[in-house]
């Protein structure tokens, strides 16, 4: 089972990539990414590697060492689930990155690159997207919609 769910992790998680990727500019991408829930079926699989294992992964966690991390990672459901929890991330990264690059108006040409870094390098796709977006800056505020604020 754990390597099912290893190989369902990435397949659950890649449609919104292409969503983001190859359609930015379709109306159901801005639909679906819009919900935080795309990365439920990935954090659903995550449950089911970690629950089971929860007497074993509490401990590495809650006093991590190297080794224990080392030692946890290094089991098949450790894997699975250190990989559903790296996917589950990078997608809600990749989301929040996209969402904001739309607010911005990122060219989707920039943001394409970005995404396939954050699919494969999740933390150095984010501080990509934190550089490109300081070139772009968000449309500030109507002042009628400032006074709904304060």
């Amino acid at each position: 089972m754990t390597a099912t769910l290893f190989s369902l992790t990435f397949a659950v998680a890649a449609p919104s990539w292409a969503l983001m990727i190859l359609v930015p500019r379709w109306s159901w991408t801005a639909r679906i990414i819009g919900s935080p829930l795309i990365v439920l079926p990935v954090v659903v699989i995550y449950a089911l590697l970690v629950i089971p294992a929860f007497g074993t992964v509490l401990p590495a966690v809650t006093s991590p060492t190297l080794d224990g991390v080392r030692e946890l990672l290094g089991t098949p459901d450790g894997a699975a689930a250190g990989w559903a929890h790296m996917v589950a991330f990078d997608l809600f990264v990749g989301r929040w990155a996209w969402l904001d690059s739309r607010e911005r108006g990122v060219p989707a040409l920039v943001m394409a690159p970005v995404l396939v870094l954050t699919i494969l390098l999740g933390p150095l796709g984010l501080a990509a997207y934190l550089a490109v977006r300081t070139r772009w800056r968000r449309p500030a505020v109507a002042a009628t919609d400032r006074e709904h604020l304060g």
